[in-house]
């Protein structure tokens, strides 16, 4: 049994002291043991203040992005190492977002070797993958989620793998308001767990955690969970008013 995974991806919010509020408010109204993993991913300059906020909670710190080097250091203006993010004491990195994708010029041989240099400092990642509408619209979608497992995993062995999280996010449907139906959804999660048995084999396959992020809401999270290669969400817009993250923990 896969546990449930509910990230929230706050993007290009919140401000030291809301992010603070927030985290506090989350701890206190989480404080009884979860039944899901619970993650969230302030801004950069939020991320050390979140983690002392939630010392010794349940609740896991993750970093937004990082940068690919795999020394951990360099002349990159403006960048941040996967060090330095274990150092302010996130878990997770998001890799591969699809704003990153497209806003950022982001290629899958960049993607990969962040997850690598993610891995290498000790943080786990989560690797997001999914179509444009004019690809889903052209019966493209299993070829581009394929092809997007394929070189972002390429050449990993299993107790790397056993660090990443999957997460499909439709790009049509980020902040758009849009969400594929939990049965479009499903379909791919299903075939993205038959393609990581077909590269790294069943075991792994069977315990990868592949979550969906595209307008997660609390009105569709337990329609989304009930399908059964559904096993977490990545969550945007939602997860910034802490009813409505809390709504969706608790979907149960």
């Amino acid at each position: 049994m896969i546990r449930p995974f509910i990230a929230g991806n706050w993007k290009m919010h919140k401000t030291i002291g809301e992010a603070v509020d927030f985290a506090s408010r989350l701890r206190k109204a989480l404080a009884e043991p979860l039944e899901a993993d619970v993650v969230i991913a302030p801004p950069f300059t939020a991320l050390y203040a979140v983690a002392e906020a939630l010392r010794g909670s349940e609740i896991h710190i993750c970093a937004q992005n990082l940068h690919e080097d795999v020394s951990g250091r360099g002349a990159y203006t403006g960048e941040v190492s996967a060090p330095m993010l274990a150092d302010v004491g996130c878990e997770y990195v998001i890799i591969g977002h699809s704003e990153r994708r497209t806003l950022f010029g982001e290629k899958n041989g960049v993607i990969v070797k962040k997850i690598r240099t993610a891995l290498k400092f000790g943080l786990k990642a989560i690797l997001c993958i999914g179509e444009t509408l004019n690809e889903r619209d052209q019966g493209k979608t299993f070829t581009v989620v394929e092809r997007q497992i394929k070189n972002g995993l390429s050449n990993f062995i299993v107790d790397d793998i056993k660090n990443v999280v999957i997460a499909y996010e439709p790009v049509w449907a980020i902040g758009t308001g849009k969400t594929a139906t939990p049965e479009q959804a499903g379909e791919v999660h299903a075939f993205i767990r038959h393609t990581m048995e077909k590269y790294s084999g069943k075991d792994i396959s069977r315990c990868l955690a592949i979550i969906y992020g595209g307008s997660v809401s609390p009105d569709n999270i337990r329609d989304l969970m009930a399908q059964r290669d559904i096993n977490g969400a990545l969550v945007g817009g939602a997860s910034l008013e802490i009813e409505s993250f809390i709504r969706i923990v608790k979907f149960t």
